[in-house]
């Protein structure tokens, strides 16, 4: 069982008198930044001149800077930029400003356990990773509340750099949830394979493919959009509450029995067989590999992958039908 620390197991005395600098004001960077603010902590944080975020930082009270500027005199570093840019800029701007005795810290671990970033051994590194995306950790601490977050200590140069990791959760109201025990392996492995195998690639392959069967065999397009889109939600609510368990007791037996026997049919030993060899492309380093030999070639691939998928009938359709319902806060991009 992992080990979870809550409430007073991780005080936020290692931080309190310290300067915290976030290098980065998106989507985790504004949370942690006004999170950590409001548990007392003196945070400053680094951000590009004339950027949404920049506007963003100076709206929320912070008056941004740069990141040598930032970094000075700071205890703690929470680097909250894109994966595809963090080794540019640490390369660049922060190793130049690095001292030893400060504390690395960061939200994903793909750069760190894939060594596109190998910091000095005299510095900590460590990482929280709130299991939730930026608002609804601002979101919840803001009630009072938290989401549970991922702890790893990579490097310990100085002696306590879990604490000073466990403060930092504990100022963004990752203490209030629980904060789980984990590595910078386990974290960035299972975080891309869930993202690639179930949270998004597999879920939106699978609805695709609903999709697109009905549609061929001569159903409306609104009407297959309902069922293989649109209540994808109410499903993935159920399971949220209480799990599978939870979501079967839920629904109509018909529909539990169709869950049933009709599932692994559709998720094969095949399927997990291709799990397995997606898993073993991220262990290798070769997805990391992939996915950074993309982006430092102009994202072609990428975005001719996204453009197809953009003008998909299943999203013309869905566009048109959630601008209908007004009690869902359509979003478009």
């Amino acid at each position: 069982m992992a080990k979870i620390y809550y409430g007073d197991e991780a005080p936020i005395d290692a931080l309190l008198g310290k300067k915290v600098a976030v290098i980065g004001y998106g989507s985790q960077g504004h949370a942690h930044s006004q999170n950590l603010r409001d548990s007392g902590v003196n945070v400053v944080v680094a951000e590009l001149p004339g950027t949404d975020n920049f506007k963003a930082a100076r709206d929320n009270g912070f008056a941004p800077t740069d990141i040598a500027t930032a970094m000075d005199g700071a205890a703690l570093m929470i680097i909250t930029l894109p994966d595809e840019v963090q080794a540019k800029v640490y390369e660049k701007e922060i190793a130049p400003n690095l001292k030893a005795g400060q504390t690395l810290g960061f939200c994903h671990g793909f750069n760190i356990h894939f060594k596109y970033i190998v910091p000095p051994k005299d510095v900590n590194v460590v990482m929280i990773a709130p299991k939730g995306p930026g608002h609804l950790v601002r979101s919840e601490y803001q009630k009072g509340g938290g989401v549970p977050n991922l702890i790893a200590v990579e490097q310990d140069a100085t002696g306590d750099a879990k604490a000073i990791a466990l403060a930092w959760a504990n100022g963004i109201g990752g203490a209030r949830a629980g904060i789980i025990e984990t590595t910078y392996k386990e974290e960035t492995e299972t975080d891309l394979f869930g993202e690639q195998v179930v949270l998004c690639g597999g879920l939106t392959a699978l609805i695709k493919a609903g999709f697109e069967t009905l549609v061929e065999a001569g159903y409306q397009p609104e009407i297959c959009y309902f069922e293989c889109m649109h209540e994808v939600k109410l499903i993935v609510d159920l399971m949220y509450q209480g799990g599978l368990s939870y979501m079967r007791y839920s629904i109509s037996n018909t529909a539990e029995y169709g869950d049933l026997t009709r599932g692994p049919r559709i998720i094969t030993e095949q399927t997990k067989a291709e799990m397995k060899k997606i898993l073993a492309e991220i262990t290798s380093g070769q997805f990391a590999k992939e996915w950074v030999g993309e982006y430092q070639g102009g994202m072609k691939n990428f975005n001719a992958l996204y453009k197809k998928d953009y003008g998909s009938q299943l999203e013309s359709v869905g566009r048109n039908l959630r601008g209908m319902m007004k009690w869902i806060d359509s979003k478009e991009v």
